[in-house]
């Protein structure tokens, strides 16, 4: 990217966004004409180069993001104030395939991973501790640190308790979706062993539980059930992870090829440079990926909003275009049955990073896809079935998000931001900054900077570099989230708590 004061997007564009400040009465020369800036304009914000009439179209990244508020002269400083999001209730979508093929060559790259009994390989080797039901969080959370203290982690990577507020006085989806997340977490090819912890009367029964994972390694998955404990249920615990421990700790790395990664594609637009910076990056990672023979996931699908088409047209079949419209329409109804609107999702944040609507978040948001072909679409709670780029169903709550993709199967989250964030799931959850100003100012949260792309650095030199980044971590080097300790789950919840 050529070193400029601002960027057009594309031709079709009626604004630039401002890679810097610019002041009132500063001058934009574009498409062979000057403009006078209005007004006082941030970094990442957005600058109107053609008048708009109120009620027109602002075109960005060559797609609409709203219509005029009020009459609008080229100049002015495009912000929620002044435009509205064309976002309204579910939508009839027609499928236009589109050619996504991939023109990347296969590298035969690989990485050093766990390979589980079942084949499936883990980016981790920790020792997993999941509740059925919260009433045994405190439980767990001892035995967690009990065996830390005991083993000092020799030959594996980490020990955590997955603790939660659910498994009992829930209904229906509420209680479906809790069961099938903590499966996932259980089957997670990152755990070396995993004790299920169970109070005994919980709505999530610990028998039905351990039937709903299957076809398990009984050897690396064990069921304690406390209520049916004589004495002390800590000791019996220990007891279960010192023989789960024995297990693990003569798992070793080995060479794996690229193509069994899952890496989870996560945030979307925390401000104006998402969509110029971190997100492109991302998509180019989840290109070369699924050209690899790999898997990537998107979800948060509150934030695909005003950008839909994008992905519907991206299907390989009419099959998964059906599924695409289904997932995008129910969340829509998930939203209007509340009573809310479908295009409220930028925050306060995203608003004072430059993101003004939906459409604006959600046409960067998509990026972090590339262009490849979508191979799959999710319910949430289910676990990857496809190679290729898959399309998951969760809401955009970061927490709840990430850990969706990580229950999936995703083995690293890549997590763009702006705005900088610490938190990560029970997975590595990669922060890739949108801007230098975020690298530099919070270096113990961000593992991977992309504003250098604002820096005049060329997209392929930069690509090649993350995916070396995200290679190494998939090797066993820690992203900053571990380095701090900041690791947790939160699953969807809707509906009536008994």
């Amino acid at each position: 990217m050529e070193l400029s004061s601002f960027i057009k997007i594309n031709p079709a564009d009626s604004v630039v966004v401002c890679l810097r400040p610019f002041k009132k009465g500063e001058t934009i020369n574009v498409d062979g004409k000057e403009i006078e800036v209005k007004q006082d304009t941030p970094a990442g914000h957005k600058v109107l180069i053609k008048d708009t009439a109120e009620g027109g179209n602002v075109i960005k990244y060559g797609y609409p993001i709203g219509h005029a508020r009020e009459n609008l002269t080229a100049g002015q400083w495009v912000n929620e104030n002044n435009l509205k999001t064309n976002l309204a209730g579910t939508l009839s979508y027609e499928y236009h395939p589109v050619d996504a093929k991939l023109d990347i060559p296969v590298e035969n790259r690989t990485f050093k991973g766990y390979v589980r009994k079942n084949g499936e390989v883990g980016t981790r080797n920790e020792i997993w501790i999941v509740p059925t039901v919260g009433c045994v969080n405190g439980i767990g959370e001892q035995l967690a640190k009990r065996l830390t203290e005991e083993t000092h982690l020799e030959g594996i990577d980490a020990v955590h308790c997955w603790h939660h507020n659910y498994g009992c006085s829930q209904l229906d989806a509420d209680h479906e979706n809790t069961r099938k997340v903590l499966r996932d977490i259980c089957l997670h090819p990152n755990a070396g062993a995993v004790l299920v912890l169970s109070l005994g009367c919980e709505n999530n029964q610990p028998e039905a539980f351990m039937e709903l994972l299957g076809d398990y390694d009984k050897d690396r998955i064990k069921l304690l059930i406390t209520q049916k404990v004589k004495g002390d249920e800590l000791e019996e615990g220990m007891n279960i992870l010192r023989q789960l421990y024995a297990l693990a700790k003569e798992d070793r790395r080995e060479d794996v090829p690229v193509s069994k990664l899952r890496i989870g594609l996560k945030c979307g637009g925390s401000d104006g440079f998402s969509g110029i910076t971190a997100n492109p990056l991302v998509g180019e990672l989840s290109d070369w990926l699924v050209a690899q023979g790999g898997t990537s996931v998107l979800t948060e699908v509150p934030e695909m909003f005003g950008a839909e088409t994008i992905l519907m047209n991206r299907c390989k079949t009419k099959e998964l275009f059906d599924q695409t419209v289904s997932m995008i329409n129910n969340f829509k109804e998930y939203f209007l049955s509340h009573g809310e609107p479908v295009g409220e999702n930028p925050s306060p944040g995203n608003k004072a990073g430059g993101i003004s609507t939906l459409e604006d978040k959600a046409l960067g948001c998509t990026q972090k896809c590339g262009k490849g072909p979508v191979s799959g679409v999710m319910e949430y709670g289910e676990r990857i079935q496809n190679d290729g780029l898959n399309l998951l169903s969760a809401p955009g709550n970061d927490l709840v998000a990430a850990t969706a993709l990580a229950a999936a199967g995703c083995q690293i989250i890549t997590f763009t931001t702006g705005r900088g964030t610490p938190f990560g799931t029970f997975v590595p959850t990669m922060k890739i900054s949108t801007n230098n100003d975020l690298a530099e100012r919070k270096p113990n949260w961000i593992d991977f900077n992309a504003g250098q792309l604002l820096n005049g650095k060329d997209m392929i030199s930069v690509r090649n570099a993350f995916i070396d980044k995200v290679i190494a971590v998939a090797s066993g080097e820690k992203a900053r989230n571990e380095i701090n300790g900041y690791s947790e789950i939160a699953i969807f919840k809707n509906g009536v708590t008994l």
